[in-house]
């Protein structure tokens, strides 16, 4: 006669590493700077300025693109590099990463209007908290044990026949 077992309505809930956390994370951070950029274009006069060649009181130049690019190309490297570096540059590179772009996020601020406060303040915070969960996730990474250390260095202990 067939046993049955109890079934429950829990979910598995398996840990997810600490690389595909920080991935995660990025990828986020890089929709919301690029939506927040495209939705700026829908302010009054904005696509006016951009048409006469000045994006936040700056002219547009060959310059600005570039700095535009390294702004938006470093975290988008970081989503990778989250994912394929080792453990121990992986944490240092997220922890001044991230903390290097909190600032440039603040800075976005600079462009705000009052019209705009609660726009500005809203998509900025938001970006400052992934980057705060960035900098927890990356400073918290899991230790390993000092017996798997020796495990790790000394390899598998070999079986004894007799």
């Amino acid at each position: 006669m067939p046993t049955r077992t109890k079934t429950t309505n829990r979910l598995e809930n398996p840990p997810v590493p600490v690389q595909a956390k920080l991935a995660a994370a990025w990828t986020s951070l890089m929709f919301l700077v690029i939506y927040i950029d495209y939705f700026h274009l829908y302010q009054p006069g904005e696509i006016d300025l951009v048409r006469n060649g000045v994006i936040f009181e700056f002219d547009i130049s060959g310059a600005l693109m570039s700095a535009f690019f390294a702004v938006i190309a470093i975290p988008t490297l970081m989503i990778v590099l989250s994912a394929a570096l080792p453990p121990r540059v992986n944490r240092a590179t997220n922890l001044v990463v991230a903390s290097l772009y909190i600032p440039v996020m603040l800075f976005n601020a600079a462009g705000a209007t009052w019209d705009y406060a609660f726009y500005y303040a809203l998509t900025i915070g938001v970006e400052v908290l992934l980057l705060a969960y960035i900098l927890r996730s990356a400073s918290t990474w899991p230790r390993v044990s000092s017996t798997a250390d020796r495990v790790v260095s000394e390899g598998p202990r070999p079986t004894v026949r007799s």
